[in-house]
């Protein structure tokens, strides 16, 4: 089978699982209700008017990474993944198509909730958002649209790897909220290529690390590009 039926399969598997639309809809949700939060606190004079607007994507990544990690795991239960199989012999195409299949609504929807976190945070920073450049407010949209994908896709790799979404989440959700943070402390120069700290770099007016926001959006890039490798491995070489 060619891989644009293949992608198209993979797309409908998406649209039909109510799970995986309802992620969809709270990374809008979480991260634009967070970053309205996040604004409406006064945050002092040193604070950063973009992260401020962005800051509720630290929350609605686990949203985008339960996206991720469902609509590979779905494959490992109940014996869909042999029937997919059947119709896909070629497990790398097929993996390809999930990966794209991921990639695209969260990308869709990413761009979606940083418009609109950036809408919201504005409105609730008032004049303290007076000084965000027109260019700083469309990296931090397209940035937060790419992490959003970078973390989905890191997820999806993850869960093949492991095959159960359960121990994915459960690897994924404490690091994210607890591990990095006590690494960061401990150590900056090590947090700054941790996947998330890297990546969320591009949200921020300026930063202290020794990366920028594309370079840290690369190093969050390969992190996920790791991941779904070591994902197509383990479906490649292991039996269903």
């Amino acid at each position: 089978m060619e891989f644009t039926p293949v992608l198209r399969s993979e797309l409908l598997k998406i649209r039909t699982l109510r799970s995986l639309v309802g992620a969809l809809c709270a990374v809008l949700l979480t991260t634009a209700l967070f970053s309205a939060l996040a604004g409406g606190d006064s945050g002092g004079p040193d604070a950063d008017p973009l992260f401020s607007a962005f800051f509720g994507v630290s929350f609605g990544q686990i949203a985008a990474i339960a996206f991720g990690t469902t609509a590979v795991a779905a494959e490992f239960r109940g014996g869909a993944l042999s029937a997919t199989l059947a119709a896909v012999p070629r497990r790398g195409r097929w993996f390809a198509a999930k990966a794209v299949a991921v990639g695209v609504p969260v990308m869709v929807v990413g761009l979606l909730t940083g418009g609109v976190s950036l809408a919201v945070g504005k409105a609730a920073l008032g004049e303290r958002a007076a000084d965000l450049t027109w260019g700083q407010e469309v990296r931090g949209v397209v940035g937060c649209a790419l992490y959003l994908t970078l973390m989905a896709l890191l997820a999806a790799g993850l869960a093949a790897l492991l095959r159960s979404g359960v121990a994915t989440l459960s690897l994924l959700v404490p690091f994210l909220l607890i591990v990095s943070f006590v690494i960061g402390d401990m150590s900056d120069s090590f947090a700054d290529v941790l996947p998330d700290r890297a990546g969320q770099v591009v949200l921020h007016r300026t930063w202290d690390g020794a990366f920028g926001p594309w370079t840290g959006l690369a190093i969050t890039a390969l992190w996920a590009a790791a991941a779904l490798a070591a994902g197509v491995w383990s479906v490649r070489r292991r039996d269903v």
